[in-house]
């Protein structure tokens, strides 16, 4: 079985039960996402080992834990928990010659960077009315699959220009720069089929520049690591796309700067 029809078997049925679920919203999808961040910081633990600054694991998954049920804990805990990590990160952002700094700053980062990514999807799913949060998160997912494939296509049929050459060498302007049109596309589609979208017209052009910009640095970051890591995929886990990490680096980077901007217009 070629690569190209895994892709596709695991691809149709994985996005139409992503669409249910995110459909009905509440706890399902919360609980869709908390599983697809802790897979994604189990992998960014297992590429950070590969790259020779390994973290502390049960301290990722401490950050990530208490990241992820932030809302539920009293105020007293929540501040106590941030004085402790902000000091000790400062400390061994000061103090990098021992290995307790590097592996604390690789924990701070591992429990961080992709619980945040995917929290902040679920507070797009959480803004508004329901039928509001589904729209938006949609516009999320279209936007960045669009960006994605048009600067797939648009790099492999005309890309001159390297964007990134020592970092991913097929990566190019020209792909680049469809991607915006990608996102826009993607963007319209729930625009149009959303009855009615919860944001007007102009939305589009600030949400492109989001998706476009932060959808191929979170890409970029997650390749410059697996090079470190001398890893081609973050994992195997999805048959044919490698792992979580690679279908959602995008995704993780964008959310939070795309849920910043719909939650000051909603």
């Amino acid at each position: 079985m070629s690569e190209l029809t895994k892709r596709i078997l695991f691809a149709i049925p994985a996005a139409f039960i992503m669409l249910v679920i995110t459909w009905y919203g509440g706890r399902p999808f919360e609980i869709l996402l908390a599983m697809l961040a802790g897979f994604t910081v189990w992998e960014l633990h297992r590429i950070m080992h590969q790259t020779g600054k390994p973290d502390f694991f049960l301290v990722s998954v401490a950050i990530a834990f208490t990241i992820w049920i932030y809302f539920h804990l009293p105020l007293w805990f929540i501040a106590v928990f941030s004085a402790l990590l902000l000091v000790i990160t400062t400390w061994a952002v000061f103090d990098r010659k021992t290995e307790f700094s590097t592996r604390w700053l690789s924990s701070f980062f591992t429990g961080i960077y992709p619980t945040v990514g995917f929290f902040m999807i679920v507070n797009i799913r959480n803004l508004g009315e329901n039928i509001e949060g589904f729209w938006l998160t949609l516009t999320l997912f279209l936007m960045i699959w669009g960006n994605d494939v048009f600067a797939y296509f648009g790099g492999k049929s005309l890309g001159k220009r390297p964007l990134v050459p020592v970092i991913s060498p097929n990566k190019t302007w020209e792909g680049f720069w469809f991607g915006f049109l990608g996102a826009a596309v993607g963007f319209l589609i729930i625009y149009l089929i959303a009855s009615p979208y919860p944001l007007p017209l102009w939305t589009l052009l600030p949400a492109v520049v989001i998706i476009s910009i932060f959808g191929p640095l979170g890409d970029i970051m997650e390749s410059s690591l697996k090079r470190k890591a001398g890893v081609k995929d973050s994992s195997s886990l999805i048959p044919g796309h490698g792992g979580m990490f690679d279908r959602f680096d995008s995704m993780i980077l964008s959310a939070p700067f795309l849920f910043f901007f719909f939650y000051f217009l909603i």
